[in-house]
C-alpha cells in the first residue's frame, strides 16, 4: 500500500507544497520562514518516522499565522488522503512524552471526526520566531482538515520543552493510530 501525498495549497497570502510519507524513515527537508516551526515539523517528522518536505512561503513580514495556519491545513490534508480507506488502522492511540521539565500526554481518533480538546497554556508570547498561541492553532487547522480528534494537554516550566514535548507525543500517537494491525474497517458503522 502506498501511503504518500503530495499537495500543494495556495492562497493570496501563502503557497505551501508537502510531500508526505506515512510509512517513512523520518527524513525531512523544511522551510517554512519560520524557524522555531521548522524544528517542530522536524522533530515531528523524526518522531513520527514520517518523511515530510515542506516548503512554505507565507506573509510573514505581517506575521506568521496565515504560514502556520496553511501549513497544518495543509499537513492535515496530506496525513487524511494518505490514509486511503483507512482499512486495518489501529485507530486510536495515545502518547506520553517528557522533556526534562514538560510533560505532553495526546490521544487521538483519526476516524473521521475532527474536535480538538487542548489544554496548552504558556508562559511567553514567543518561542524564537513562532508565536506560541499559534501552537493550538497549528493543532486546530491540522484535525480540521484530518479529520481527526485531539485531545492534548502539556504542563512544565519551558515553553521551548513544552512545544517540542507536545510535536512529539502528537508524532508519536499518529504513528500508533496510523499503524496496520488487521485487514477491517475498525468502525462499527463499517466505513470510517
Amino acid at each position: 500500500m502506498n501511503r504518500k501525498k503530495i499537495l500543494q495549497r495556495k492562497t493570496n497570502e501563502t503557497n505551501i507544497q508537502i510531500s508526505f510519507d506515512l510509512d517513512g524513515k523520518g527524513q525531512s527537508q523544511i522551510n517554512t520562514g519560520i524557524e522555531f516551526f521548522d524544528h517542530m515539523l522536524e522533530s515531528f517528522a523524526k518522531h513520527g518516522l514520517f518523511d515530510l518536505e515542506i516548503t512554505a512561503k507565507g506573509d510573514i513580514n505581517v506575521d506568521d499565522h496565515h504560514t502556520v495556519e496553511d501549513v497544518g491545513i495543509t499537513l492535515g490534508e496530506a496525513f487524511k488522503e494518505s490514509l486511503g480507506d483507512k482499512r486495518g488502522i489501529k485507530r486510536m492511540a495515545h502518547s506520553i512524552v517528557p522533556m526534562d521539565d514538560a510533560l505532553a500526554t495526546v490521544a487521538l481518533d483519526i476516524g473521521g471526526r475532527s474536535y480538538t480538546v487542548l489544554n496548552l497554556m504558556f508562559n511567553k508570547a514567543k518561542v524564537g520566531d513562532l508565536s506560541t498561541e499559534n501552537v493550538q492553532h497549528f493543532f486546530e487547522s491540522f484535525a480540521s482538515t484530518g479529520n481527526i480528534n485531539i485531545n492534548a494537554k502539556v504542563e512544565g516550566e519551558n515553553d521551548h520543552h513544552k512545544i517540542e514535548a507536545l510535536f512529539k507525543a502528537f508524532a508519536t500517537a499518529l504513528k500508533d493510530a496510523s499503524r496496520i494491525e488487521h485487514d477491517i474497517i475498525p468502525s462499527t458503522k463499517g466505513v470510517i
